[in-house]
């Protein structure tokens, strides 16, 4: 790290037992991600009220280089919350477990590690007979696939005209591909 850790305690005490802690959990990121620029830790006891009674509130701010950051603080509902953190250590543990998941997950982005979720194909009506209740759509690698009036969701037939960019789920028919549900895209579709 770059600079020193700030640990900040609200109160409690200034205990080294928890600052051991704090530089444990610091240095096992490190070791892991590599790239934590500065630190800042900020170790809350537990308050005296009703609903938010009871837990130790733990906020770490981490930087990273080209001015990202990942922040983790949450204080645990009094109903829902496990009576462990009230301990600060047991608290620290469990923030610094969520910073971990969270570097991962920036790790993985940073890496372009991340799924992304095609949506389905999108094609244009190439030709739409109406009285024989079919047609052909033309896939962007310009395929054509037939379908079937019965196919059109949303009662989308009227709409069916030459151009009309739709979306559809390809399937193999009895003599080639076909789409089994074509909807036509709205207006305002950017894909």
């Amino acid at each position: 790290m770059q600079t020193p850790v700030e640990i900040d305690f609200h109160g409690l005490k200034a205990d080294e037992r928890l600052r051991a802690c704090v530089m444990k959990n610091i240095s096992v990121l490190e070791q892991r991600f590599g790239r934590i620029t500065a630190g800042r830790v900020v170790i809350r006891a537990p308050s005296e009220r009703h609903r938010t009674g009871g837990v130790c509130e733990i906020t770490i701010r981490l930087s990273l280089p080209q001015g990202r950051e990942v922040d983790i603080g949450r204080s645990e509902k009094a109903e829902k919350a496990d009576p462990r953190l009230a301990d600060p250590v047991v608290a620290l543990n469990a923030a610094f477990k969520r910073a971990r998941r969270r570097l991962q997950d920036h790790a993985r982005r940073m890496r372009g590690d991340v799924k992304t979720h095609d949506g389905p194909p999108i094609a244009t009506v190439k030709r739409f007979d109406e009285a024989g209740g079919f047609g052909f759509l033309e896939t962007r690698d310009g395929r054509e696939i037939y379908f079937h009036r019965n196919s059109i969701l949303d009662g989308g037939a009227r709409q069916m005209e030459p151009g009309t960019r739709v979306t559809f789920c390809e399937e193999m028919g009895n003599k080639g591909p076909q789409a089994s549900t074509v909807k036509v895209l709205g207006k305002h579709s950017m894909r």
